[in-house]
């Protein structure tokens, strides 16, 4: 038999590369239409290769699981949108590289919706893997905008402000506007522009670009004198009480039980007889109680968002001004944060897995907490006043930086962040610098300010490169 020619030989060559591609890329096509469609939980393999037309031999030649093949999307989706990001911040000053940062990912999310919302919306409900990708992608736009801080003259000014909280922050109110189906998203730009040159200060100056812990507030006199604990076991036998309270009592057992075996497991891999065994009460008893782990999950959120919505406007009420009631209320908040880690893990790490109602609850609550910033238009004294854009960015951004506290630890310190996040919420209405001023009164009666200010000598032998945090 004749040799097939050289010439032919390296024109079919890779082409089974070519075809390796294409089916990776299928693959990761029906894992974006199953989970946009079905959740997390009901993209499951039969699902994705329906959508790839592929089989499941092929599915399994690229992939370990469901899981393995979640995860890859993700970063492959994360790729394509921190390349964005970097042409992006390339192209302008390195003053702008938050702002362009931001543009790009709205740019995105309204160019591949898809793509932005797997990204951005289910990547939270899709376990630990999933959170460890979407929690690292955000550390690497972050860096990006960091590395372009560098090159900004020490007196020039840039926004003061968490850089990875924004970035986290921005995805979530993307993820929130792709869930409702809406398409137009460019009009977010310039509100949130805005929004973050309200924290500009010189590059040299700069206190709260980074999410270093300061030293804890002494406990807040306006925390709620009872904790969130669940109640005895009932003695053995037939209790002598009426059957009101002894269906109450297993209730807040079972709504214990769950919190703990969902911050424990996740919400996906925790089941009902885990709970039950927990509360140490009946399988029977549960359904006559709850018709699911979801309804468990619901009531638990609940009782957490009203624990936490309490201690916070109680103490907020007892400020003098509106920032000493910022002060206030955030004291409080953070601390019955750390008070009930359990309950904070549920709201701010586990609830995207649970589905829509749990999805709709968390964006209620980031509405519900924008109350307390209303006030601050009356101390409005730098720049136009804050949109209601820039109200729910300010809340959203706050709460990524308690999910970034919980995602670090069961045991979260918050309250360490307190300056960080009343900061974030008074800077948009007093300006950066009196918002700095007034935390350095508070911060003062701590034992120290926890804010450095360079010597002359550092800040004049920097330069360039002298947005560094210090």
């Amino acid at each position: 038999m004749a040799r097939r020619p050289a010439a032919a030989q390296t024109i079919n060559t890779p082409l089974p590369q070519a075809r390796k591609a294409s089916q990776r890329k299928r693959l990761f096509d029906g894992m974006v239409i199953a989970a946009n469609r079905d959740g997390y939980v009901g993209a499951n393999v039969s699902e994705v290769i329906a959508e790839a037309g592929v089989s499941r031999p092929t599915f399994y030649d690229y992939f370990r699981d469901r899981e393995d093949c979640f995860a890859a999307t993700l970063q492959h989706v994360h790729e394509q949108l921190l390349a964005d990001v970097r042409h992006a911040v390339a192209q302008e000053p390195p003053e702008r590289a938050l702002a362009a940062a931001v543009e790009a990912q709205i740019a995105f999310a309204a160019s591949q919706p898809a793509e932005a919302r797997f990204l951005m919306k289910e990547s939270l409900a899709g376990g630990a893997g999933a959170l460890h990708v979407r929690d690292r992608g955000a550390r690497e736009l972050a860096q990006v905008v960091e590395k372009a801080f560098k090159e900004v003259p020490a007196r020039s000014e840039i926004p003061d402000v968490p850089v990875l909280a924004v970035v986290g922050a921005v995805q979530r109110l993307l993820a929130s506007r792709l869930r409702r189906g809406e398409r137009v998203l460019e009009p977010l730009g310039y509100p949130l522009v805005a929004w973050l040159a309200s924290y500009a200060a010189p590059a040299r100056q700069h206190h709260w670009r980074t999410l270093r812990r300061l030293p804890a507030p002494e406990r807040s006199p306006y925390l709620p004198h009872a904790t969130l604990r669940p109640p005895a076991l009932l003695p053995p036998g037939r209790p002598r009480i009426p059957e009101e309270e002894i269906l109450e009592n297993q209730r807040q057992r079972i709504i214990f039980a769950t919190a703990q075996v969902v911050q424990e497991r996740g919400y996906t891999a925790a089941t009902v007889s885990e709970i039950n065994r927990r509360a140490s009460v009946d399988g029977r008893v549960f359904y006559t109680l709850f018709a699911d782990k979801q309804e468990a999950f619901s009531a638990v959120h609940e009782l957490g968002f009203q624990f936490l919505m309490g201690a916070t406007a109680g103490a907020f009420f007892a400020g003098e001004s509106w920032p000493e009631r910022i002060w206030e209320a955030f004291r409080a908040a953070t601390q019955s944060i750390d008070d009930t880690p359990t309950f904070a893990h549920l709201a701010f790490v586990e609830a995207y897995a649970v589905g829509p109602r749990a999805i709709q609850r968390v964006e209620d609550s980031r509405i519900a907490f924008t109350i307390f910033l209303q006030e601050g238009y009356r101390f409005q004294t730098a720049g136009p006043a804050p949109s209601r854009i820039a109200l729910e960015a300010i809340i959203t951004t706050i709460f990524e930086i308690i999910y970034l506290q919980a995602r670090a630890s069961n045991t979260p310190k918050t309250a360490g962040q307190l300056a960080h996040i009343v900061h974030i919420a008074l800077a948009p209405f007093m300006g950066a610098r009196d918002a700095g001023r007034f935390l350095d009164r508070k911060l003062a009666r701590t034992g120290g300010s926890g804010r450095r200010t360079p010597t002359s000598k550092t800040a004049s032998t920097r330069g360039r490169g002298a947005g560094r945090q210090k």
